[in-house]
């Protein structure tokens, strides 16, 4: 099952964010990102939060 499948209607998780969220888990680094809603529950995924005010 892909991530989309798991996490597009529990968490808003669209095409775009599960490609980045993919990307990032089969290169091992850590996504940086101020929607932590949609990344947390994704497991094996490395995020950091920032945000973008700052």
């Amino acid at each position: 099952m892909s991530l989309i499948d798991q996490h597009a209607l529990s968490h808003g998780l669209q095409l775009g964010g599960a490609l980045v969220a993919a990307t990032a888990i089969e290169n091992n680094m850590t996504l940086l990102t101020s929607n932590l809603k949609h990344f947390r529950p994704i497991s094996g995924l490395s995020i950091e939060a920032f945000d973008p005010s700052l």
